[in-house]
């Protein structure tokens, strides 16, 4: 029997028909407001992204470096300028290959060939379109040479920049520092805006220049330019706007006292701090030897680095805020204020200078400096003498903790906070120092000896010449104290206008009353009428109050004797002098330091010497007091 045999089922095909239907109508009416949402995006939301980029194809835009800020000494005098310089410059995006442009760079001697992998890498870190320098201050052959074989370098271009130029060369450096060239690693430990530098070739480094970088910098303009297909310029002047320069720096520093502070030093390692006491004012800061900052803002050869770097005499390193010393006998009248404070001496009280002090029950001997013996002598005395022996006893009997606690107001163990980068601490040492100072059991322990060495400035107490400036500064004005400060004031250079900074109190040290201030103004003005320093006043018009130190390099045996002439230069003492005037009234704060320069009052006084004269008497009465000397 045959069975019926059902070919086509008409109605379930038209219902899987119908689903098809639906499910495309339902994908392209999806995809149609996919399509219609993006069009509204592109044309709409986004219409100025995409018009810029779009303009970006034949508009190029040119940044238009601002003038660097420039500074000024107190009285109006340059100390910094800027001045017109070719440079070579390159866009990334224009070059086609880059490494065999820069070797042919270095082929025609315009680079050197050991900065070929450094430029690259610069490079390839910026922006396509930037204009990255790769050379800096390119003289007339330099110029010309390119010029010849412009057509090899796609992408290059000279250009008329303005760069950074220091009159006064080395003068002042350590204090103005000095801008070199852009570096990736500038752009991220400063957390710079990249846009903010295009077209922009130096940055400070240190100084005042690294500190204030944001105000000296300035906002750049741009230039737009309407470029054919081919890159060419058509129209150079689309759209322009104009830089903001930086604003100038107003310096608290005294160009004349500088001068003079740094031709003192002459070619001796060291360094002058002179501060106003009544407001923080750092009137000189000098460290020798210097360095000419324009070498840096033309760029140096690796020799010319390495020949810095590796220098004995560290011409890079700023003494004044980072080198650390013992400050020596110039403690000794912050160890004396103490000791009144504290009712430990009395200032009439005589002790007498046998030549050698010894702890109780201990046989070793603490020797008076250069083996003198000063008999009977009060408070006023011992520090116009600087009795060692005297300050041995005195420290003892006040102990570490006190000492220590007694010196931290002053600024003693801690940065002063000035305004520019580099400054070390110093150090204050004390019985908790040492704990944490030293791992071994045996070696935390605090001896008495050693609040002996501290009662003379010497042993683990370590100072920086700016440091020992704000202290000497502390007592000048009886214990009021400022944060030092080098800049003053921020000058707009479209309306000259002047904005001051105010001076920034530090601690106050507080005695109750102002005698023991007295004693020891004059026993710092004995140091120079009667004491170590009779030379230092000689034929002044004002009253000095000073106070010598000589600080050991290296420790001298119980049966040894330190003999100057026989230990090389560099093993040698280093002299110390503060100093500030007139005594009546202070107007200034010395600081003078000369590396291995022997006995204080002999290599150091004569130098802060001539600063008080330049700064209280002036250049003109300076010239005339020197014409009158005997030759």
């Amino acid at each position: 029997m045959n069975r019926a045999v059902r070919i086509k089922d008409h109605w379930r095909e038209q219902r899987m028909f119908d689903q098809r239907i639906v499910a495309a109508g339902v994908l392209i009416a999806a995809l149609t407001l996919l399509l219609m949402g993006r069009l509204f995006l592109l044309q709409v939301i986004r219409h100025d992204h995409y018009t810029e980029l779009s303009q970006g194809n034949r508009v190029r835009i040119e940044p238009i470096p601002a003038a660097r800020g420039l500074i000024f000494d107190r009285k109006g005098l340059l100390l910094a300028g800027n001045q017109p310089a070719f440079q070579l410059e390159l866009v990334p995006e224009q070059v086609p290959d880059l490494d065999k442009a820069l070797n042919g760079l270095a082929a025609l001697g315009i680079i050197r060939g050991d900065e070929v992998a450094d430029l690259s890498k610069d490079v390839k870190s910026r922006r396509a379109f930037d204009s990255v320098p790769v050379r800096l201050r390119m003289s007339d052959d330099d110029v010309a040479r390119f010029a010849v074989h412009r057509y090899e370098f796609p992408g290059l271009d000279i250009k008329t920049r303005q760069t950074r130029w220091y009159p006064h060369t080395e003068l002042a450096v350590h204090a103005l520092g000095y801008v070199a060239a852009i570096s990736e690693q500038d752009l991220q430990d400063k957390n710079i805006d990249r846009a903010a530098y295009a077209g922009t070739t130096l940055i400070g480094k240190v100084g005042v220049e690294a500190a204030f970088e944001a105000q000296l910098h300035g906002t750049n303009g741009l230039r737009e330019i309407l470029v054919n297909a081919q890159g060419r310029s058509v129209d150079p002047n689309l759209r322009v706007e104009a830089p903001v320069s930086g604003q100038d720096l107003i310096l608290s520093m005294d160009f004349d006292v500088q001068t003079a502070a740094e031709e003192a030093l002459g070619e001796r390692r060291g360094s002058v701090v002179a501060i106003d006491p009544n407001n923080g004012d750092v009137i000189a800061l000098v460290s020798r030897p210097g360095f000419d900052p324009n070498l840096f803002g033309r760029g140096l050869t690796g020799a010319e680095y390495r020949g810095l770097q590796n220098d004995l005499d560290r011409p890079l390193f700023n003494r004044a805020l980072s080198g650390t010393y013992p400050p020596g006998s110039t403690v000794k009248p912050v160890i004396a204020l103490a000791g009144l404070h504290y009712d430990v001496v009395r200032a009439t009280e005589h002790r007498v200078c046998r030549g050698v002090f010894r702890l109780p029950g201990s046989s070793r001997q603490f020797r008076e400096g250069r083996g003198g013996v000063h008999g009977s002598l009060d408070l006023v005395d011992a520090i116009g003498k600087s009795c060692d022996v005297y300050f041995y006893g005195l420290a003892d009997e006040l102990g570490v903790d006190r000492i220590a606690t007694f010196l931290a107001p002053f600024g003693f163990g801690k940065p002063t906070g000035i305004d520019i980068g580099g400054e070390k601490p110093g150090l204050l040492p004390s019985r908790e120092w040492k704990r944490r100072a030293f791992r071994n059991a045996a070696d935390q322990v605090w001896f008495p000896g050693e609040t002996v060495n501290f009662g003379i400035g010497q042993g683990y107490l370590l100072v920086t010449p700016l440091q020992l400036s704000h202290v000497t500064a502390v007592l000048a004005s009886r214990g009021e104290s400022f944060v030092p400060r080098l800049v003053t004031g921020l000058r707009d250079p479209a309306s000259s206008k002047v904005r001051p900074i105010a001076p920034v109190c530090a601690n106050t040290v507080q005695l109750g009353t102002a005698e023991p201030w007295e004693v020891i103004f004059d026993g710092m003005v004995a140091t120079v009428t009667r004491g170590t320093a009779r030379a230092a006043a000689t034929g002044a018009t004002y009253t000095l109050a000073g106070k010598t130190g000589t600080a050991q390099v290296f420790t001298v045996a119980q049966n040894e004797k330190y003999d100057e002439k026989n230990v090389q230069e560099r093993l040698r003492d280093h002299s110390w002098f503060i100093a500030f005037a007139p005594a009546e009234s202070p107007r200034i704060a010395v600081a003078v330091l000369v590396e291995n320069g022997g006995f204080g009052a002999t290599a150091a006084a004569p130098i802060a010497r001539k600063v008080m004269d330049m700064y209280l008497l002036g250049k003109e009465a300076v010239a005339k007091a020197e014409a009158k000397r005997p030759t």
